[in-house]
């Protein structure tokens, strides 16, 4: 049955950017930005099996572009709650589990037939309450639909027969079966495409989940839930549970009940995720799974025969883009010294013509950074790199543009090993590094922690088939941006401290919220 409804699906292809150059999208995206402004400041209920609660507590979303504009409120769980959404995942998963994989794939397809639908509304709310571009928070929405449409054609391909050496005395199978209820902890910088992407895996494999979405982005999450409820997902198979990041963080992973954990976010956090899954609490008969997207301090080699103008533009696209608030984002660009002081001047003339402002109006490519925490944090990254390297633009706050505002800022003649070259800043903040020749490139490229995206701008096929085989990270790229990987075209995850590599869009990556069983019937 799943390999013949697999057979009636159309081939997966990535959803288009909109272009918004056309008068009748634009027009489109302004009544969708009117329409959720009107809605600001509504509240949106913790759902636990389908009924619906709130508690003292509230969640407040802030729009970071325009400070004193309240997105919209979101009830915060409490650890009875979350005890509640537990059990009540375990429930629905009785019968979950036991859906066959066609029909839970057709609720993937479903929902992302609603999103569709809402496209403009769900880019518009992510433009208010995370401070997204327009292309941006276009595209954030595409890779969502993208995942829906990726993951319920993959589910077929995982549940139909697998292939087994056959021997004559033996019927034998291999068979995926879901894991159980798991923790979906999702960040905010990518609000609704990582969220969807981690929350429809979970549920097409059959598992049943509890959703803690980002608190900087729960109205967000709250909107692709009522998607799911549209689509006629059954009660308690995604019980969404906005809460404080210790009721995810200690709570939720430590529960013995909670069978995987899939998390993106910062590294220390991840780790400490992990840590603590690790140890078995009492009742616990499982050794908990985890599936952890981190953080990364990305470069971009350019070397001497590289064309410098789609070098810079690749360098600036990829520190600058969402403020550098992506794992992705290149905050490193290593250049040898024979084109080195060519490419920063390029780099400064693409800098310059960035217009940073409030990201509803689309003119602005540069919006605000997420909250006050950030904001604070960047700032004092800026003032170490005034130690560590000579700053050549930006380097400024913009507080009265009314938002968290800071300006993209480049240092130059910083050192590999310098705090801004090898932390992760998470702001639209760039550490260009002079390297005497590409070896070395490829060296101080390779110096991190970490293990995400890389990229090298070059014309030598030695130097990039050298790179293919050296430069250590999950995505690689060659002579583009090391940002804007594509479901099913990148399959995305990184190496070191950058995670576990589960390489989201990809084939690999439902394996990891499923288990084989292997069956054998002696034929009689």
């Amino acid at each position: 049955m799943e390999a013949t409804n697999f057979m009636i699906l159309k081939p997966f292809e990535n959803l288009k950017i909109a272009d918004f150059s056309n008068s009748e999208t634009e027009f489109m995206m302004k009544k969708a930005l009117e329409k959720v402004a009107v809605e600001f400041g509504k509240e949106y209920d913790i759902v636990i099996g389908g009924k619906a609660y709130k508690s003292d507590k509230k969640i407040k979303s802030i729009n970071p572009s325009k400070t004193d504009e309240i997105v919209g409120y979101t009830n915060s769980a409490t650890e009875e709650l979350a005890e509640l959404a537990v059990e009540k995942a375990w429930e629905a998963f009785k019968t979950w589990s036991k859906t066959p994989a066609y029909k839970r794939a057709e609720f993937l397809l479903k929902t992302a037939d609603i999103l569709r639908k809402k496209r403009f509304e769900f880019g518009a709310t992510m433009i208010y309450e995370v401070g997204k571009n327009w292309v941006e928070a276009d595209a954030d929405f595409a890779e969502a639909v993208d995942f829906l449409e990726f993951y319920a054609r993959e589910m077929l391909r995982y549940a139909s027969e697998q292939p087994l050496v056959r021997i004559p005395t033996e019927k034998n199978e291999l068979r995926y079966i879901p894991l159980g209820v798991g923790a979906i902890i999702p960040p905010w910088n990518f609000p609704l495409a990582i969220l969807v992407g981690m929350t429809s895996a979970a549920i097409v494999t059959g598992n049943t989940v509890v959703l803690k979405p980002a608190s900087d982005s729960t109205v967000i999450a709250a909107k692709f839930f009522e998607a799911l409820q549209e689509a006629g997902l059954p009660d308690g198979v995604v019980n969404f549970l906005p809460g404080s990041g210790a009721l995810a963080g200690e709570y939720l992973v430590k529960h013995p009940k909670i069978r995987f954990i899939s998390f993106t976010g910062s590294k220390d956090v991840g780790l400490r995720i992990n840590e603590l899954a690790a140890r078995p609490q009492p009742g616990q008969i499982w050794i908990k799974r985890t599936i952890l997207e981190m953080g990364g301090k990305d470069a971009i080699i350019v070397d001497e025969t590289a064309d410098l103008d789609s070098a810079a533009e690749g360098i600036v696209t990829s520190a600058f883009g969402f403020q550098g608030q992506k794992c992705s984002a290149g905050s490193r660009a290593i250049i040898v010294k024979d084109v080195y002081d060519k490419l920063v001047e390029k780099v400064i003339e693409k800098a310059e013509k960035i217009k940073m402002g409030d990201v509803r109006f689309r003119e602005n490519w540069l919006g605000p950074v997420i909250n006050h925490g950030a904001f604070e944090k960047i700032k004092a990254y800026i003032e170490i790199g005034k130690n560590e390297g000579n700053l050549i633009f930006g380097g400024n706050t913009r507080e009265e543009l009314g938002g968290f505002f800071i300006e993209p800022t480049i240092f130059k003649d910083v050192d590999g090993n310098a705090r801004i070259a090898q932390e992760e800043i998470f702001g639209p903040v760039l550490a260009i590094i002079k390297a005497n020749d590409f070896e070395e490139a490829l060296h101080i490229a390779n110096s991190t922690e970490y293990g995400l995206t890389g990229a090298l701008y070059s014309k030598s096929r030695d130097r990039i088939e050298k790179a293919k085989e050296e430069f250590h990270v999950g995505n690689l790229y060659f002579n583009r941006k090391c940002t804007g990987a594509l479901v099913g075209v990148h399959p995305f995850g990184g190496f070191n401290m950058s995670g576990t590599d589960s390489k989201a869009g990809g084939r690999d990556y439902l394996g990891l919220f499923l288990q084989a069983k292997a069956i054998s019937e002696k034929i009689l």
